[in-house]
This record gives structure tokens, C-alpha cells and sequence, in this order.
């Protein structure tokens, strides 16, 4: 998959060159926030104009079936850096400014093994893994092995537009001229070109604050969208704005000659923002039932594409299911480097699926969502195979659905797959009292809307 060979200048004792393909490739992990599955139009948006985003998926592997490991935010992010479920590894919701919740040190990050491992690391856009954030009472980005970051808690403020709430390295930086994403971007390429250890190969996170409310779109990528309403025009830009910083970064890549050796993945934290109808929340499921917050495929499949020239076929489109808590253990195995063995890993490694090398991805834990928030009173999913089954926390409601037959999930299936349905009823139940119990409790002390203490009535 990845020949992102870090081409290290070091010379044999015979003095020829080290051969590029025993070199360590360099990594970037694109994160996009609110991003729904048919919001690029590699995924089929009829009017959303990603040309740099549609262009990368040509020259790697488009997801068809690729999963945020949350249907918010937070979660999703931890699972990404841990390759652990988020119930497991403690940031069971979205995390309020000052709450409790964090991403604790107790957890191995992809930055903090790769780090141990040789690599530069480095973080830029939005963190949002704990409450008290640029605060000496909870870990930072830096506590989590990286060398450098700029970072907001969570949403860039006062919005997308001139934002006064980054922080670098533990400063604050003060108000920023320009659009967040776009902003974001030139931060990780001054990263790469002027502050790095260029002699390392390094790990880069990039995580945009588009399209995350609240919106705001430099008018020049409005421009496609001229004659629709505002709110399609502020959405749609930011999406397009999201795709020319990507776009920046590439280029920035290609121009430093480091195409070759670094694999990026790029996806989406979890499914669209509010119903689509109204706002600027105009994001696309692609059709999919539910959006974010739901355990329904809208709330949690999202796009998913990954570069790695050399490893990666260009044009690829690869339809086995893939989740966020995969880009850990897939990373590190790139790298080269041992995935921690002292803890359970609910991510697989996908890369001999990226490769071409196998059909289906080897898991030891079905995949697995969980969110006390969520709506319908289903607060719990798992997929095995085709099936999934969303549950709600006492098992009082439950649905099952055929994802081969049904993506859009239209046709309830418990009555006519009672053996199923009993099957997949003891792997849920099962599996979600073996991560309660290795997880914090802070679920049960804490409110599920953003990891506060809960109200009594």
C-alpha cells in the first residue's frame, strides 16, 4: 500500500545510497468534520465541487464502506489516535469546554508510538479530546507525543472566518486572518517545510473544522454556488474551501518531493449535521438512513480515501468495511511498527485490503458503535458480515438490518431472521459489557450531551 518510503540520505558502508524500500513511510491522517457520505463528488454530489478530493481518489482507494467509529465528534477522533472503541478507551461522548472527559495519558496514541518509534509528529486544526483544553489539569496534543500543534478545543471561533481561539504549542495565537481550513493547512505546510526534523520521517494530522457549524465560507469558493440560497452557498463553499486546503496540502507534498513516500488517508469524523432541511447544515448522506448522532448508516458511514503510490492501486474502489479505530493498527503496520499488545485493539489492520492482497479484513472485534445520545432510542450498534443490529442500552428496542441487501436500512428484519437476530442479540450484548468494563465510568456519572455533570430534575 504505501510506498511512502521517507527517503533518509544515509549511505551504506559501501557508500551507495539506502534503498528507498526499507525506509519508513511518512504519514498524514486528513480528518474533516461533519463531513457526510455523499457530500464530494467522487461519492456522487450532484452540485459540490471537490476537485482536489475527486482527483486523489484516482490516484488511490475510494472506501465504499467506510465507517466513523462515533456518530459524533470526540469519539470518533479518539478512536482514530488509539485504535480503540471510544467506550473503551474512555471518550464515550462529545466533549464539553471544562468537562471531565478526556483523552487520557493511560491510552497509546499513533503520535505518541511513532514518536517512540523515530517519527516527527506533529497536529494542526481542531482536537477536541479533552475539556479543560490548553489547561495543565488535563493532557494536551503534547502529552500525546506530538512535537508540534496548533489546535482549538473544538470548533474554531468565533467561526470559520478570522478565528481567535487557536493555540499553539500552549500559546494562544491570537486572531488569524483568513478561513480555518485554508489556515490549518498552511500551519502543517510551514511544518513540513521550515520546522520539522527533516532527517526523520514524520506522522501529520490534519483536522479541519469544515463543515462544522459555525460556517463560514470565503466568498471565492461560494462562487459555483451563486444563484442558490445563502445557505446552500455557505455550506456547499465550505465543503469546496475544505477541498482546496486539501488541495494546498498536495501540492505541498508534491513540491517537497514527498509524494512518493507518504500515505494519507483522508475521512470524516461522522455523518451530517441537522436534517438537511434547513441552516447551513446541508451536508448529504448520500441517500443513507440517519445523520449525525444516529446509529443509522447516515450517522456514521462516511467518505474514505487513501494514497499510498506504489502500494495503492490508483482508481481502487474498495468495498469491504473499514472503521476509524482501523487507522492505527494499519498505520503502525506501515510504518513498520509494533501495534501495543499489552491491551485490546479494537481496530484490524486493513492495508492487505488497500493492497489488493485480500478480499475481506481480519477482525477480531465485530465492529462496534455506542452512543448514549443517540436518537430513536437505539444507543448501540454492531455489524458482523452483512448483518448489523442497533439496540438501545437496556435491549428494550432492537433492529436488524441486511447492509448487503439494504444500505438505506428500509427493511427491519428481526421477524424474518429470528436465528440471526439471537445470534447477533449474545455477540452486542456480549461485547459491550466486556468494554464497559475496562472503560472510565464517566458514562454513568455523566451526562451523555457533552460529558458534564448530569441535571437532576
Amino acid at each position: 500500500m504505501l510506498r511512502a518510503l521517507f527517503v533518509a540520505v544515509s549511505l551504506t558502508l559501501a557508500g551507495s545510497p539506502a534503498r528507498a524500500a526499507d525506509a519508513k513511510p511518512n504519514v498524514i491522517v486528513f480528518l474533516a468534520d461533519d463531513l457526510g457520505y455523499g457530500d464530494l463528488g467522487c461519492y456522487g454530489h450532484p452540485k459540490i465541487q471537490t476537485p482536489n478530493l475527486d482527483a486523489f481518489a484516482k490516484q488511490g482507494a475510494r472506501l465504499t464502506q467506510c465507517y466513523s467509529a462515533s456518530a459524533v465528534c470526540s469519539p470518533s477522533r479518539s478512536a482514530i489516535l488509539t485504535g480503540r472503541t471510544p467506550h473503551r478507551n474512555g471518550v464515550y461522548t462529545w466533549i464539553a469546554e471544562n468537562a471531565e472527559v478526556h483523552l487520557r495519558t493511560s491510552e497509546l496514541t499513533m503520535p505518541k508510538v511513532l514518536k517512540e518509534s523515530g517519527y516527527a509528529t506533529a497536529h494542526v486544526g481542531k482536537w477536541h479530546l479533552n475539556g479543560k483544553f490548553n489547561s495543565p489539569d488535563q493532557p494536551q496534543p503534547g502529552d500525546h507525543g506530538y512535537d508540534h500543534w496548533m489546535a482549538t478545543q473544538n470548533n474554531a471561533g468565533p467561526s470559520h472566518k478570522n478565528p481567535t481561539n487557536f493555540v499553539r504549542n500552549g500559546k494562544p495565537v491570537g486572531k488569524l486572518e483568513g478561513f480555518s481550513a485554508p489556515l490549518v493547512v498552511g500551519e502543517a505546510i510551514d511544518w513540513l517545510t521550515t520546522k520539522r526534523d527533516k532527517a526523520k520521517p514524520f506522522f501529520l494530522a490534519v483536522w479541519t473544522h469544515e463543515p462544522h457549524l459555525p460556517i463560514e465560507s470565503d466568498p471565492e469558493f461560494m462562487k459555483p454556488y451563486a444563484g442558490m440560497p445563502e445557505d446552500f452557498q455557505q455550506h456547499h463553499g465550505n465543503v469546496t474551501q475544505m477541498d482546496h486546503a486539501f488541495g494546498k496540502l498536495m501540492k505541498a507534498l508534491d513540491e517537497q518531493k514527498l509524494t512518493e513516500n507518504t500515505f494519507v488517508f483522508f475521512t470524516s469524523d461522522n455523518g451530517p449535521e441537522g436534517d438537511g432541511l434547513k441552516n447551513r447544515t446541508r451536508g448529504s448522506t448520500g441517500g443513507l438512513r440517519g445523520r449525525k448522532r444516529a446509529m443509522y448508516e447516515g450517522g456514521i458511514r462516511v467518505p474514505g480515501l487513501a494514497r499510498w503510490p506504489g502500494h495503492i492501486k490508483p482508481g481502487s474502489v474498495i468495498d469491504a468495511p473499514v472503521i476509524g479505530s482501523d487507522v492505527f493498527p494499519t498505520m503502525l503496520n506501515a510504518c513498520g511498527t509494533k501495534v501495543p499488545a499489552d491491551r485490546v485493539i479494537d481496530g484490524a489492520n486493513v492495508l492487505p485490503v488497500l493492497t489488493g492482497k485480500a478480499d475481506a479484513v481480519e477482525r477480531k472485534v465485530p465492529l462496534y458503535w455506542r452512543l448514549n445520545m443517540a436518537p430513536n432510542n437505539l444507543h448501540m450498534a454492531l455489524r458482523d458480515g452483512d448483518f448489523k443490529i442497533l439496540a438501545a442500552q437496556d435491549f428494550s428496542k432492537i433492529e436488524l438490518y441486511n447492509l448487503k441487501a439494504d444500505p438505506k436500512e428500509e427493511t427491519e428484519l428481526s421477524a424474518k431472521e429470528p436465528q440471526k437476530l439471537a445470534e447477533l442479540t449474545k455477540k452486542l450484548k456480549a461485547l459491550n459489557a466486556e468494554i464497559e468494563k475496562e472503560g472510565p465510568d464517566w458514562w454513568k456519572r455523566l451526562s451523555p450531551n457533552g460529558g458534564g455533570p448530569i441535571k437532576k430534575k
